[in-house]
C-alpha cells in the first residue's frame, strides 16, 4: 500500500490555481481506496450488495471523506454519505464507485471519482478505475497544470477537436453490448465502445482515447465533476440532450436538467445529441 502524503494546510489553497501537492495527495488517497474496490470485486462469493448499492461504496466514501477533509477542509458532496454545504468557495464532490450495478455483476471498469469545485467550477479531478481490461488506470488533473497525470506519467490533454470520424471511439454504457446494431448506427462513422462508469468514460475522452462519452440516464454532479475537470484541461465540455452546457448551480445541482449527458469534443457531442438515442433506452444504465 502506498504511503499517503502528509496532510496539507487548508491555508495552502489561497491562490488561483490548485496546488500540485494537493493533487498528488488526492491521487495517493484515491489509489489507496482503489485497493478496497479491487479486493471487493474478487472477494469469495462476489461483492456485497444488490442492484445499485454495494456495501463497499459506503466504506470507501467514508475513507475518502475523512482523508479529503484532512487534506483540505471545505464543503462536501458525496453519493453515499450526503451533502455538507456551508457556502465555502471550495467543495469536494465524490462518487466512491461509479458503475456500481456493473461492479456487482462482476464486470471490470467501475471507477472512483473525486472532484473539487471552486465557486462551482471544476478545478481538480481524479478518476481511478482500479480494475479494467487494460489494467489499473488513474487519470488526474488540477487547474494550472498544462498536462494530465495518467498513472503517474505526464500526458498532454487530447480532447479531439473535430466531429465524429471513422475509427474514433464513442464510449457508451456497458448495456450497449445488448444492442450492438442500434449503437453502431447511433455512433457512425465512429465506433461505439461499451464500458461501465460515466466518470471513467469522460476521463478516457480527456486523455484522448475517444472522441465523446455518453450517458443515457440522468447523472448527478458526483458522477461527473471529476471527469468534467479532466475535460476542461483539454478544452472539452459537458452538454445535456438539448445542447446546453452543463455547469453547477450549486455543488450538488446542475445549472440545467440533464436526461442525457454528452461529454468531450463539442462538435462530436453536438452530432451525437441529435441522434435518436431513445431506441436503446430500454434496460439501459448509466
Amino acid at each position: 500500500m502506498r504511503e499517503r502524503p502528509a496532510s496539507l494546510s487548508p491555508t495552502s489553497i489561497a491562490f488561483q490555481d490548485v496546488d500540485r501537492a494537493l493533487l498528488d495527495a488526492v491521487v495517493a488517497l484515491v489509489l489507496e481506496a482503489g485497493h478496497l474496490i479491487a479486493a471487493e470485486l474478487v472477494r469469495p462469493g462476489g461483492p456485497r450488495g444488490a442492484g445499485d448499492k454495494a456495501e463497499i461504496d459506503v466504506e470507501v466514501e467514508v475513507m475518502l471523506r475523512d482523508g479529503l477533509m484532512k487534506l483540505f477542509a471545505c464543503d462536501f458532496v458525496g453519493e453515499e454519505t450526503g451533502v455538507q454545504l456551508t457556502g465555502h468557495r471550495y467543495c469536494w464532490v465524490v462518487d466512491p464507485n461509479d458503475g456500481t450495478r456493473d461492479f456487482l455483476q462482476g464486470h471490470l471498469g467501475s471507477a472512483i471519482s473525486v472532484g473539487l469545485l471552486r465557486e462551482c467550477v471544476p478545478v481538480l479531478g481524479v478518476v481511478y478505475a482500479p480494475m479494467t481490461e487494460r489494467g489499473a488506470d488513474c487519470i488526474a488533473w488540477a487547474q494550472g497544470l498544462p498536462y494530465l497525470l495518467r498513472n503517474g506519467a505526464m500526458v498532454a490533454p487530447r480532447v479531439a477537436r473535430g466531429g465524429l470520424e471513422e475509427g474514433a471511439q464513442v464510449f457508451v454504457s456497458l448495456a450497449a453490448r445488448t444492442r450492438p446494431t442500434q449503437n453502431a448506427e447511433l455512433c457512425t462513422p465512429a465506433i461505439f465502445h461499451p464500458m461501465p462508469s460515466i466518470a471513467y468514460r469522460l476521463a478516457r475522452v480527456a486523455a484522448g482515447d475517444g472522441v465523446a462519452a455518453v450517458s443515457l440516464y440522468a447523472v448527478s454532479p458526483h458522477d461527473v465533476v471529476a471527469g468534467h475537470a479532466l475535460l476542461r484541461a483539454g478544452g472539452g465540455g459537458l452538454w445535456n440532450e438539448q445542447g446546453l452546457a452543463l455547469g453547477y448551480a450549486t455543488p450538488a445541482v446542475f445549472n440545467h436538467s440533464a436526461k442525457h449527458c454528452f461529454g468531450g469534443a463539442e462538435a462530436a457531442c453536438l452530432e451525437l445529441m441529435q441522434r435518436p438515442w431513445r431506441t436503446v433506452l430500454l434496460d439501459r444504465h448509466k
